[in-house]
């Protein structure tokens, strides 16, 4: 049996050797992470990569969606004091219709009415953090004005177009109907019917109020239609949003797996591998002091 009698070299390789294993036992404690450089497994590294881009798509696509969600929720509750505000004028043309109401009670009427149009350009003007929400793509400005000498006495600033959003998956869900299907829908106009109604009740004429009543609860059941975009909107955003949450989920948990660490059995690691250290400094301490006298001589 042949004996090195020089261990020198041995030595020193097991206490770097030990030391390597504790320090990659501590960061690994540290970390929870098995794989903390490349290095340390390439294909885990460039699988975590790929999950973690993947999980930062979601994460923006979320954000699209809580945007999306408080527009759409502030334009859902502007179109309820819409229709709140209707059923009033449709409440005050049955009143001024029935005949039996002097001149006088006619104009308080009609005055009543005109604070109703400003009612409902204020919230055809609805906007959120300077995004106006009724005027199609043209979102910067107020989509409506008053204006006497239009024939609805309402003017339409913005444009016909709709905004779109990227949901992810190849999902893309319109985020807007503009103000002009909305309040100006040929199937009912909400502001010419107003207007109408200001009209008929200022000139006295019942059976003019009945008319433009009629034509009041046309726009308001229009409107109503076209509200329910905005209800299931809201749900779509939901659904989507407990999807993308529930990707997230397991995207990290698919992490964890690739290069999560067994906690308890990296501390067993860590205490072997401090003992087989302290071991080889012991021996180290009883060795190579005589290798090096020996050389020496």
């Amino acid at each position: 049996m042949r004996v090195n009698p020089n261990i020198a070299p041995n030595i020193l390789n097991a206490l770097f050797q030990t030391q390597d294993q504790e320090q990659t036992a501590l960061e690994q404690l540290s970390t929870q992470k098995r794989v903390n450089v490349p290095s340390d497994d390439p294909l885990a590294a460039a699988q975590v990569v790929a999950n973690q881009d993947q999980s930062a798509q979601a994460a923006q696509y979320l954000q699209n969606i809580d945007t999306l969600t408080v527009q759409m929720q502030t334009a859902d509750s502007a179109l309820s004091s819409v229709v709140t505000a209707l059923t009033q004028a449709i409440n005050i043309g049955v009143q001024g219709s029935d005949g039996t109401l002097p001149a006088t009670n006619l104009q308080q009427l009609a005055q009543t009415v005109q604070s109703i149009q400003s009612q409902l350009v204020q919230l055809g003007n609805t906007s959120i953090s300077g995004t106006y929400l009724f005027g199609g793509t043209a979102t910067t400005t107020p989509p409506f004005t008053l204006d006497p000498s239009s024939a609805s006495g309402v003017t339409y600033n913005g444009n016909n177009n709709v905004n779109n959003i990227d949901l992810g998956n190849g999902s893309v869900l319109q985020a807007n109907v503009p103000g002009s299907q909305l309040f100006q829908n040929a199937g009912g106009d909400v502001f010419n019917s107003i207007q109408q109604l200001i009209t008929a009740l200022q000139s006295g004429n019942t059976a003019s109020v009945a008319t433009a009543t009629t034509q009041v609860r046309t726009a308001f059941d229009q409107l109503t239609t076209q509200r329910g975009f905005y209800g299931d909107g809201i749900n779509q955003l939901s659904a989507t949003q407990g999807f993308l949450q529930q990707e997230q989920i397991t995207l990290k948990s698919q992490e964890n797996n690739l290069v999560g660490v067994d906690l308890a059995q990296v501390a067993t690691e860590l205490t072997q591998a401090q003992t087989a250290h302290q071991a080889a400094l012991a021996a180290a301490a009883r060795i190579l002091p005589t290798t090096l006298l020996d050389y020496l001589r």
